[in-house]
């Protein structure tokens, strides 16, 4: 029985071309996730009561 070359070389190279475009997605989607977490907190609001300038009623 005779080893076709050819043909493992074809999906060898297929499998790395694969493996590196997962790779390039997944890092663009964890660039996304990471500046969603960044930018995903309430900021506070500088509104807030001063409890020692309070006017007694």
């Amino acid at each position: 029985m005779e080893i076709n070359w050819i043909i493992i070389g074809i999906v060898a190279i297929l499998l790395i071309v694969l493996i590196l475009f997962m790779i390039k997605k997944n890092q663009k989607e964890k660039k996304k996730y990471t500046e969603l977490l960044n930018n995903d907190f309430k900021k506070s609001e500088e509104d807030e009561t001063d409890f020692d300038n309070v006017s007694e009623r």
